[in-house]
């Protein structure tokens, strides 16, 4: 049975849930990070040097990086059809893994951590705002993406649609007002829909 390792409030480590549940995998999940420690111990410094979550142990593979298991999960249980087998589609799901890892994710963390993470007598208006403008920016393109598709990916669900969908709900479920995106809504609700994103899309921040 598949291990992962990491808290439900890590968003990396609902990614890997949220494929685990899509691909309809039984798996154990053991709390780990943040009050739940663990990821500072030897015996997880070996499985993660980085000491962060999450991780995936399958067997003999062990994996860190939130969106590398995604693509390992998707490739190894579902070959041409969350994990794209034909080039052109396969690195168009990739390219929008990256870009929500490296572009969207940093863009909206920093209004995450300020409104969920910092006490509110400690709060910085100024970088909130900051965050709001960079992401809402982001935002757009999304919505603009997905006036023309589906899915991130074409006609139909890859993985790519997995970690975007939690980084939506992230940003959505700040207590802060929000622009409406029409094709971004409509494309959100139906991964809420998904049987798969319940403990996932669901959750509250934390």
């Amino acid at each position: 049975m598949l291990k992962i390792w990491g808290r439900l409030s890590s968003i990396n480590v609902r990614k890997v849930v949220f494929a685990a549940q899509e691909l309809g995998l039984p798996f154990e999940r053991i709390d780990a990070g943040a009050a739940f420690g663990i990821v500072q111990t030897p015996e997880y410094l070996a499985r993660n040097p980085n000491g962060l979550v999450p991780v995936l142990e399958d067997d003999q593979v062990q994996l860190w990086e939130s969106n590398v298991i995604v693509r390992y999960l998707c490739a190894r249980h579902a070959p041409d059809t969350l994990y794209p087998l034909a080039l052109p589609a396969r690195f168009d799901a990739e390219r929008w893994m990256d870009w929500q890892q490296t572009t969207l994710n940093p863009a909206g963390r920093v209004a995450f951590m300020q409104w969920i993470r910092t006490p509110a007598d400690r709060r910085d208006p100024d970088a909130i705002a900051r965050s709001v403008a960079a992401t809402e920016a982001l935002f757009a393109v999304l919505d603009h993406h997905l006036s023309r598709r589906p899915f991130m990916a074409g006609d139909r669900l890859t993985m790519a649609d997995l970690p975007i969908a939690c980084e939506v709900h992230r940003w959505i479920n700040l207590p802060q007002p929000r622009t409406p995106r029409p094709h971004l809504d409509r494309w959100y609700a139906g991964m809420q829909a998904r049987p798969a994103s319940r403990g996932v899309l669901d959750v509250a921040l934390s």
